[in-house]
This record gives C-alpha cells, structure tokens and sequence, in this order.
C-alpha cells in the first residue's frame, strides 16, 4: 500500500505484528464441514510463530529481530513449544487451521525445531494434515540448503523475501542491507517450487532508492518469469531508528516521489492482472486460488495465537470461562521472554480485552483491505445487531464514496472499487468514525 499516514502505520504494524501479513480459506470455513460459523469464532484460530534472530539487521527493517551472540536454539525451541502449549490450553481451540513461522529469519532455526512445535500444537489441538504451514525463507545457499528438511518436518508453503529480483542488482540489495544475491534468491526460488509447487510466494520491495517505473517495470517482468503462483508487493517505507531513516535525513540516499511510487503499485496492478494474477488484498496477488490462507484469517478477524517473542494474538481464554477477545502481546526482548517462558508458561507482557467497539474495529479495518471486503454474512457474526446498511446506509461520507465509485455497499457486503481499494488509508477514518457512532448510539438505546 502507498498511502502514508497514521491509519496507514497502524495497519501495517498489526500486519507485521502478526506476521504479514491475509478470499476465505475454503478448507477450514466453509460452510459445507458441519460446524456453525459462530462456533469458528472461538473453536478455530491460526498460530503464529515469531523467531526473533537475523544474522544482520536490513537498513529498512524495524521489525522485533535480534542479532543472536550465542547458539541458545535448544533453549528457544524449548520455550516456543512451552508457550505454544500454555496458550492452546488457555484457548482451548479445537482446531488449528494454519501456522506460520516468521521473524526475524526463521530460516536460521534447525528443522527439527519446526517439527517439535508442530507436534506440540498436534497433542493439543487439531492439525489437519492439510492445513496450512508456511516458513519465511531467507534466500542465502544456508536457506536453501533447509529446505528439503523443513518439507519433512511439516513445511508445506515457503514464504520468500526475495525483495529484489533485477539481475545485477546486486548494490541495491547491499544498499537494503540484505544478505543473499539475485542469483541466490533465484535458486531458492526454483527449488522452493520444485518442492512446494504452486505454494511458494515471493515478496518484492517497490520505491527503493534510485528506482523509477520503467525499470520497476522491467523488475517485475523478470520477476514474473520465474515465480511462483503468488506474489507480495510491499513499498519502500521510512521507519523512525533504521539505518535508511537516516541516511534519507542526512541527504545521503533518496527515494522515489509519492507520485511515483503510486504510478508503480497501478503498473504492477496492471501488469500481474494480464499475466493471470488476480489481487486479494492491498498488497496480494494470487493465481490458480493460490492465497495464503493463514493471512485471510487475520484479515476476516478470525482467533489468531501468538508465540515467541513480541508476538500478537487475539483469542478468547476459553479455559477461564472467557466470553471477550483478548489483545495479547508477548514479551519483545528474547532473553526476558525466555526467563517469563521458563518461570509460568508464558511470557504474555500485555493483555487487553477487546469490548465489542474494538473487535468491530479491527474486522472493519482488516475486511476492507481484500478485494471481497466484508459480506453481510461475516459481518453478523461479529455484529448481528447492527448491520452494515444500518451503519453505513445514511453515512454522508459512504454516500459520497460510494457515488464517486471507491466504495461498493451491495447485496454482497461492503468492499472497495479497484480504485478505491488503492484509496483505502484515506477513507478509513470516516468509516471508523462512522462506525463508533452508530455503536454508540446503538449501545446507548439498549441501555444498561
């Protein structure tokens, strides 16, 4: 997404929290497998696990990562699946639909890591053997040479940042801080299919440092000659205490025009909807239905479980007799975790109960951001009082979006035009605001 602005970073950063990252997975939510769709709500959630180290930090990156000084694998592979076990009981989900393992570089973590969690998750709920498991791949020959083993070990999608894929691009890449090559990220590529195919994505970075459209365009063109079913676009964007944050502030480097980086993301649109790639959210691409299931799940506000450092979940504690969500947030710092991990089960540092504003919120704020948006279906699960019309029908601001043709509100639901789904972050405050009147004037009429 290239809008800029506070909704846009706090979007991006409940993204990254849990781990980017999000068309319904047709496996686990249809509503042909016999289970009440309320029932999903708490029954069902996606497990995310965050592996904390890098072995260098990227000059753009202010994701929760560490440079590890010692090998303490044992250790932290100890306390994932302790942590993963403390909180599946206090879920009490049924049913794992997907897991994903990001970072940091997951990569870096022995297979046998992974296995030992996806046992530990298998001895206290549901995985299916289907069910979707995706492992963020760092693209160097150390990456690659795993990747046979993470298959065996449960591994059934690979997830890549190849970033960028231009051959004898290599000084951009070293400009970004990365630490593979073009050639690298092009032989990972190619095995990962060969190995997963049709379930490895690739993420690409937009608006660099010295890019223009043109050879923007030439990248992708290249890109798309060798990829998978699957891409993710994600622009350049300046974080606070980053490396590249300063060397833009002191003149050293620059970066493309607003401009510039929005005539990029329509090109790229553009260029992936003739080659057979139909767009599912901001920031994804898909063909041959080849979505990440487990990121569809953050974004229709499904229950998700946050393991490992610094990682964010939202379930309800069904073993305390919980009726609410709760916004979890583990602890960021590894070593502190470890210690909290190791002394009660879990190192949670913050919880929040969500009131029924908040999950609202969130599910507006993620639905709008796919192609579908939110059906009337979805959405009275979470509201079966207040509907969308009944939010949004006499909504000046909605009646203007939807008579310029940004916003489509339908039989359907409630979603964005293609115009407007790249218009997003600025008609997100309206409908936010909308939103908390109408359910506050909704609770206000109930009454106590």
């Amino acid at each position: 997404n290239f809008q800029t602005g506070a909704v846009s970073r706090m979007l991006k950063r409940t993204l990254r929290a849990a781990r980017r990252v999000l068309r319904p997975c047709l496996r686990f939510f249809s509503h042909g497998d016999g289970i009440e769709p309320r029932a999903r709500l708490t029954d069902h959630a996606s497990l995310y696990v965050h592996w904390p180290y890098c072995l260098r930090r990227c000059t753009y990156c202010n994701f929760n990562k560490y440079i590890s000084r010692e090998n303490n694998e044992s250790i932290m592979a100890e306390c994932l699946q302790k942590e993963a076990e403390s909180l599946l009981k206090l879920s009490q989900v049924s049913c794992i639909t997907s897991v994903f393992f990001g970072g940091g570089t997951p990569s870096l973590a022995h297979p046998s890591t992974i296995a030992a969690l996806l046992e530990t998750v298998s001895r206290h709920a549901s995985l299916t053997g289907d069910a979707e498991v995706t492992l963020e791949v760092n693209p160097t020959p150390v990456g690659t040479s795993k990747l046979e083993d993470y298959q065996q070990a449960g591994v059934n999608r690979f997830s890549i940042g190849v970033q960028i894929i231009k051959s004898l691009q290599d000084d951009d890449l070293k400009l970004l801080g990365r630490d593979h090559t073009s050639r690298q990220a092009l032989q990972t590529l190619d095995k990962a299919r060969r190995l997963c195919p049709g379930r490895v994505s690739v993420d690409v970075l937009f608006g660099r440092p010295k890019q223009s459209v043109e050879s923007w365009e030439e990248e992708l063109s290249e890109l798309l000659g060798v990829c998978d079913d699957h891409v993710s676009l994600y622009q350049l964007t300046l974080e606070r205490g980053t490396q590249l944050f300063r060397q833009v502030e002191g003149g050293e480097v620059t970066l493309p025009a607003e401009e510039v980086t929005a005539e990029m993301y329509e090109r790229a649109r553009a260029i992936l909807h003739r080659r057979g790639f139909l767009q599912y959210e901001v920031s994804n691409f898909a063909r041959n239905n080849a979505v990440s299931h487990h990121n569809m799940s953050y974004w229709q506000g499904r229950q998700y479980i946050g393991v490992g450092p610094g990682a964010h979940g939202r379930f309800v504690l069904g073993a305390q007799g919980g009726a609410v969500r709760e916004a979890r947030t583990q602890t960021l710092e590894p070593d502190a975790w470890i210690r909290e991990v190791q002394q009660r089960g879990h190192g949670t540092r913050r919880r929040i109960q969500l009131d029924h504003l908040e999950l609202l919120e969130e599910v507006l704020a993620m639905g709008m951001r796919t192609t579908e948006g939110i059906s009337h279906e979805h959405w009275a699960l979470f509201s079966p009082q207040l509907g969308l019309r009944d939010v949004f029908g006499a909504s000046v601001d909605v009646q203007d979006y939807l008579r310029s043709g940004r916003l489509i509100l339908d039989p359907r639901g409630l979603r964005c035009s293609r115009e407007g789904l790249a218009l997003l972050d600025s008609m997100l405050p309206a409908l936010l605001v909308e939103l908390q009147s109408r359910v506050r004037v909704s609770e206000t009429a109930e009454g106590p």
